[in-house]
């Protein structure tokens, strides 16, 4: 039976039987005993389902990856520690040295420096283009050893809307996956595998979690990309593996499996970013009010942006739920319901406006940290986008006077009273 996102968010993944805790129960154990070492031994060539050490799978982490997996319109997923963790996982697990990613230039300045400096070290090139960049322009940063193409359906923090649908097309007509972070929309507010998006990832530590209490990330894998029709392209994937006696994971797995098993009987077996039982836990009791929260989040995200775009202090502002943004009919196609509660805004009075403006605040308070319950701001060049240059800054959409209000689940006239009163300052 299809149901609403509304009751995925708060009973997907996890379906108790008769006398069963409802609660998806926390199996907080490295380990799990068995009678045989051939039984064992069957669980370690991956030739029988099952649970042997946590590092590689785990039932609750498990329950909320399907919950996830259920809400994103998936076949499959996992959790990881991080969503750095989950983007390089989604990456490495089918490009390595000598391979080359097409990427949108907007994304988070942390994945920027994975995919253009630590990516790089490990043999792995990469093309930036610019997020609303044409179909023509698109096709010309393919090359013939390109694996993937990636972007983030709300780039954080220059809030650039991605055309999931032009970027699929372009990624399938080259024989190569789209891979799309969906960090700040959320599968309530856009699902990029109904767009053609074929991998999607995410950092459960923003509006997943929501209460910056618990570090996390995930990929799901939609379990569509035809991996045999491109054989040559992702042997890892198709050819047999000898750290597993030569399993082919299209083979033993399909195409809904894949992807997801590769990555975790190899990556999380050798590099180990686990996320812990308790902080899945954590994250499955903030996922059932996802729906709730997001909504609210949307709702004062909407109304800060319309209150600065009138403001005569503010020199520009971000946000694709505004009609004079150039991001609004693409917002209106992919996040007609809403898009997040981030806002990126510049001041008239350039850097020193902006610094005076974030200390004046009193309910938003200067973190590290964006997409939470509490509001928060941050100035991106001083902070998450710091190891950039100027050229790299421009290209993500990022200059000196540009801060990035996360607007959180406060009161919406207690949020503009806040900020009226630090632009009074300014």
């Amino acid at each position: 039976m299809s149901q609403s996102i509304e009751t995925t968010c708060v009973q997907g993944g996890y379906q108790p039987e008769n006398g069963q805790p409802r609660q998806v129960p926390v199996y907080q154990s490295t380990t799990w005993k068995y009678d045989t070492s051939e039984h064992m031994a069957r669980l370690f060539d991956l030739a029988e389902a099952g649970y042997f050490y946590t590092r590689l799978a785990n039932p609750t982490n498990d329950a909320v990856a399907a919950k996830i997996t259920q809400l994103e319109g998936g076949a499959a997923g996992m959790l990881t520690s991080s969503g750095q963790a989950a983007n390089f996982f989604a990456l490495f697990n089918i490009a390595s040295a000598g391979d080359h990613i097409v990427a949108s230039s907007a994304i988070y300045g942390g994945t920027y420096n994975l995919i253009k400096v630590t990516m790089a070290r490990m043999g792995v090139s990469v093309t930036f283009v610019d997020a609303h960049c044409t179909r023509k322009q698109l096709d010309a940063a393919f090359q013939k050893n390109t694996k993937c193409v990636f972007g983030e359906t709300i780039a954080n923090p220059a809030l650039d809307v991605l055309d999931i649908e032009l970027f699929a097309e372009a990624a399938h007509a080259h024989g190569v996956p789209l891979i799309v972070d969906n960090t700040f929309a959320t599968p309530v507010n856009c699902r990029p595998i109904e767009w053609g998006a074929d991998i999607v990832t995410h950092s459960t530590t923003k509006y997943m979690d929501g209460h910056a209490s618990t570090v996390g990330g995930a990929v799901i894998d939609a379990g569509k990309f035809d991996w045999n029709a491109h054989s040559d392209k992702f042997p890892g994937l198709t050819e047999p593996d000898e750290s597993y006696h030569g399993i082919v994971y299209t083979e033993q797995f399909g195409l809904a499996g894949a992807f997801i098993t590769k990555a975790t009987a190899q990556l999380m077996r050798d590099l180990g970013s686990i996320q812990s039982p308790q902080h899945a836990s954590f994250l499955n009791s903030s996922l059932e009010s996802l729906h709730v929260r997001m909504a609210q989040h949307c709702r004062n995200g909407q109304a800060a942006a319309e209150f600065l775009e009138k403001h005569p202090k503010i020199r520009f502002v971000r946000y694709c739920g505004l009609p004079s943004d150039p991001n609004y009919p693409l917002a209106q196609k992919y996040l007609p319901n809403g898009s997040c509660g981030v806002v990126s805004f510049g001041f008239e009075g350039g850097r020193e406006a902006a610094e005076r403006f974030m200390s004046a605040l009193k309910i938003a308070a200067i973190a590290t940290h964006v997409a939470d319950s509490r509001s928060c701001i941050l100035h991106p060049a001083n902070a998450t986008h710091r190891q950039m240059n100027d050229a790299e800054l421009e290209a993500c959409g990022i200059t000196p006077d540009l801060v990035r209000l996360s607007c959180g689940i406060e009161g919406t006239g207690d949020l503009i009273a806040d900020i009226a009163q630090a632009l009074e300052a300014v």
